[in-house]
């Protein structure tokens, strides 16, 4: 394993719009997601120091119920917690002030993806050791079509009359997009976290007063940065609505080691 001085950011501010909630309190496994992204990355010899960007409060300060929440688990676990922002670059861009003095890289991680495994993680550290831009990424497999960016409205009610009576109210919601190609997805990945940068690489990039709202790695490709892909992994999901918590439950039930007796 390449000796490297790696820091972990995990932005962690996000509203959780589209999961409904707090997806980063909610237990997996018996622990809350957030824990178990961090606990992974505690347990690697070559993570010398993770940065949790939280939720912020209008003083610039860690929200106080994630620091009631979290606090005293992140700081047992040897953990530094900012303050994060609005958006994932500015969460990332505070954790940036906060690196050691001997960090050389910095890898980014979301914070709804708590089942990384080290076999993913040694990838990411022996690329990184040799470029100053890695990101993990999957095939896709799914047939892929770019659609028309107005719907049309194709629900209907089962008698004409109902719909005088009812409006809307009478009406099955069917919006539907046509069809303007199929894409070809031979060159096409789905890009997971972490992703792993030389220190100075995204520090310089994130030195940029204007950033486009995107992952890390779209921040540098926008630069002229050349950025690679390794092989990610498909149970590396991020856990973005309820669904996802419920697949992430049956991934982590077949990972458990199974009792000797």
């Amino acid at each position: 394993m390449s000796d490297i001085q790696l820091t972990v950011i995990i932005p962690a501010a996000g509203r959780g719009a589209r999961f409904g909630g707090d997806k980063l309190s909610e237990e997996l496994g018996g622990r809350p997601v957030l824990l178990r992204t961090v606990e992974f990355f505690a347990k690697r010899d070559d993570v010398h120091q993770i940065i949790v960007a939280g939720p912020a409060e209008s003083d610039g300060s860690v929200d106080a119920a994630f620091e009631s929440r979290f606090g005293p688990a992140l700081s047992f676990l040897g953990v530094k917690t900012v303050a994060g922002g609005a958006e994932r670059t500015d969460s990332v861009r505070a954790a940036l002030h906060a690196l050691a003095e001997d960090c050389t890289h910095v890898a980014v991680h979301d914070a709804a993806r708590p089942l990384i495994d080290d076999a993913l993680m040694d990838r990411m550290v022996e690329a990184a050791a040799k470029t100053p831009a890695v990101i993990p990424g999957v095939s896709v497999r799914d047939t892929l079509k770019r659609v028309s960016s107005e719907a049309r409205d194709l629900g209907e009610s089962a008698d004409a009359i109902i719909d005088d009576i009812l409006g809307d109210a009478g009406r099955v919601s069917a919006d539907a997009r046509s069809v303007e190609a199929t894409v070809n997805r031979d060159q096409l990945v789905a890009i997971q976290t972490p992703q792993c940068f030389a220190r100075d690489t995204l520090v310089q990039a994130y030195a940029q007063e204007s950033l486009p709202q995107t992952d890390d790695a779209g921040i540098l490709e926008a630069q002229g940065i050349e950025v690679l892909v390794v092989e990610g992994d498909p149970s590396n999901l991020k856990i973005t609505t309820r669904e996802d918590l419920v697949v992430a439950e049956a991934l982590l039930k077949v990972r458990k080691p199974k009792p000797s007796f």
